[in-house]
Order: structure tokens, then C-alpha cells, then sequence
């Protein structure tokens, strides 16, 4: 895979999955540029899919797979696969996520990767909470792939569903993510589907990065020994276990209403913080504590983006300031963390 360039302010941190992930292109041919590399190259560009979106949503929990046609920026057009995916959100949203599969043979022709599958988020709410949601979201994923390339990668898209059972369009915020077959290809690993991995088969300082992470931002939804939101992806180096977080909609930091902490964290509100860091050591927490607060500036830069209201913008600084002044008041590794109850 192609690792971008540290900045001094991790660097630290994630030397050891640098040096564990080696870039594909220094052990074989360059690899070609993927269909979701080339869709995603801009943020918050406008694409139109067209579809029949009321047999899908009418079927949203089958995994039959629907025709669609998914025309980029650039009005180029795919003839596409389209079918629901995921499990809770499944349920909940009127329009479920989905998965989009391109034809191979057309990626072939235009000198793409044959990686044909992209994973599309799309807002659980229909209404413009539910965008303001879905781009929390989204600046969640941006900041942990601005922490570590040991990441899945997301971009943000306007979209327009076209859908033609009934000839009416809806627009909304969703997300393009990169499917974990083209995580694991471009980290040159192999995806583990075991449960019950032990803390020692882990690369210990990307394991204790997602702790420190997800404790950040207020997430109960995850876990590696029961691979519930984390890929779990082999370097063919060292034979150790690289965690990728992803699902970041139970976060404190992004509130959804429809949220709840884990029930072993005996938390009552997402917004309070419980560490789920189970077999890792205290040196390695305490070094990816250290490179967050490096990367202060940068990840409330994130929260700033221009497609959030400024008052969502603030309070998700404000939530991080919580865990910052947390870090900065003890040399330890915080436990858990309950936020101050509003008058």
C-alpha cells in the first residue's frame, strides 16, 4: 500500500506499523489506481445514483443485489450493482446502506484495479439532522486517517438518488468508504476473521492508538476480540495483527439519537467515556496518548469543515476538550469519564 508521510507529531507513535506495513510497490508492480481512488479524489463532490429505490428500501433486508447507474462529477457514468448492507443501521433507516459493485471487465477497460466494490453511508434520519450526523461521522473517520494511513478511508459526497419505480429524486450528505477488501490489499495484509485474538498477536501501538481513539471520542460500539466494528488485518512482515476501526454513529463525539453505550461499560449516555484496552500495556497507551495530543490542533482543524453548522463544529471540539483536559490533569491512563450533567 502507499503509506502517506507522517508529520513530527505522530510520528512516534505509528513507527512501528510503518515499519510492519510496507508500501506494496516496493515489493511488486505499481498498483493500479482503483475505481474508488479515482471517485474520491475531491470532497463533497456531487453524484447522481439512479435506481429503483423503493423495491430496494420495500427489501432492505435482503442481499439481493439491484441494477443501478452511478454517474460521477465529471459525468461519466457506471452501470452498477447496488444492495442493502450492515445490520442495525439496516434496520433503523427508511433508506438502508448500501454496497456498490462495479463490472470488473468495465474497470478493466478503463486501466482500473479490479477491486469493484465501494461501500456507500447514507443518513439515518431523512431530514437535515440526520446530514449533520452522518458528517460527524465522517470528520470521526477523517481524524483517525490523519492519525494513521492504518485506517479505512472515507470521503464525503453530495448525492442525488434518482429513483425510478417512482420518478422522484431525494439529495442528502453520504459517504463513499472504502471496502475491506481494498484496506487489506492496500496494506499488502490478509484479513483475519478469528475470534478471540490474543493482545499478543496485536501491533501493539496501532491497538492502542484505537483505544485511546475510540475512549477520544466516546465509542462503547467496538471490540477486537469479538471483530465487532474492527478489521483485523495480518502483515505479512511480522505475522501481527493490525486493528482498523471503523462505525463511528454510537460515538459520543457524533450523538446520534438513537445511540447507547455498551452494556458492560455500565455507562448510561454515549457522551460519558469508558477504556476498553483489555491486554494492552500501559507504555503503549501512554505513547498514543502522547501522539494525539500532538495532533490536537490538526483533529479540531477537522472538526471545523465547512459543510457543518458551526454550533455542531463547536461542540464537537468542546466534547474532545473534555478528554484533553482529562489527559493533561493526571499522568495515567484515564478509566472511564462521565461529562458534567447540564443545568
Amino acid at each position: 500500500m502507499k503509506m502517506k508521510l507522517f508529520s513530527s507529531t505522530n510520528i512516534l507513535i505509528f513507527l512501528s506499523v510503518l515499519l510492519s506495513v510496507q508500501s506494496g510497490p516496493a515489493q511488486s508492480a505499481v498498483r493500479r489506481e482503483t475505481v474508488f481512488e479515482r471517485l474520491t479524489k475531491k470532497e463533497a463532490e456531487k453524484f447522481t445514483l439512479e435506481t429503483d429505490l423503493t423495491t430496494i428500501i420495500s427489501n432492505k433486508k435482503s442481499d439481493l443485489y439491484y441494477p443501478g447507474t452511478l454517474t460521477a462529477p465529471d459525468g461519466k457514468s457506471y452501470k452498477v450493482e447496488l444492495k442493502p448492507r450492515g445490520k442495525y443501521r439496516r434496520k433503523i433507516s427508511e433508506i438502508p446502506p448500501l454496497k456498490i459493485k462495479f463490472k470488473k471487465k468495465l474497470l478493466a477497460e478503463e486501466g482500473l484495479d479490479s477491486l469493484n466494490e465501494i461501500k456507500l453511508v447514507l443518513p439515518t434520519i431523512d431530514n437535515e439532522q440526520g446530514d449533520e450526523l452522518l458528517i460527524k461521522e465522517y470528520l470521526a473517520y477523517r481524524m483517525f486517517e490523519h492519525l494513521t494511513s492504518a485506517s479505512v478511508r472515507a470521503r464525503l459526497i453530495r448525492l442525488t438518488i434518482r429513483d425510478t419505480h417512482v420518478e422522484k429524486s431525494r439529495k442528502m450528505y453520504a459517504i463513499l468508504l472504502e471496502d475491506e477488501e481494498e484496506t487489506v490489499a492496500r496494506m499488502n495484509g490478509t484479513l483475519v476473521e478469528q475470534y478471540g485474538m490474543p493482545a499478543d498477536s496485536l501491533i501493539m501501538n496501532q491497538a492502542a492508538l484505537v483505544s485511546i481513539y475510540e475512549y477520544m471520542i466516546g465509542n462503547t460500539d467496538w471490540d477486537i476480540s469479538m471483530q465487532r466494528n474492527v478489521r483485523l488485518i495480518k502483515s505479512p512482515e511480522t505475522g501481527k495483527i493490525i486493528v482498523v476501526p471503523y462505525d463511528f454513529d454510537f460515538s459520543g463525539l457524533v450523538a446520534a439519537p438513537y445511540a447507547s453505550p455498551s452494556s458492560e461499560s455500565g455507562l448510561k449516555t454515549v457522551r460519558d467515556r469508558f477504556m476498553m484496552a483489555s491486554g494492552i500495556k500501559t507504555e503503549h497507551l501512554k505513547r498514543a496518548i502522547q501522539g494525539i495530543k500532538t495532533a490536537k490542533k490538526d483533529l479540531y482543524n477537522i472538526c471545523r469543515s465547512k459543510y457543518l453548522l458551526r454550533e455542531s463544529s463547536e461542540d464537537m471540539i468542546a466534547y474532545l476538550e473534555t478528554f484533553f483536559q482529562q489527559i493533561e490533569e493526571k499522568d495515567e491512563v484515564p478509566t472511564m469519564f462521565k461529562m458534567p450533567q447540564a443545568d
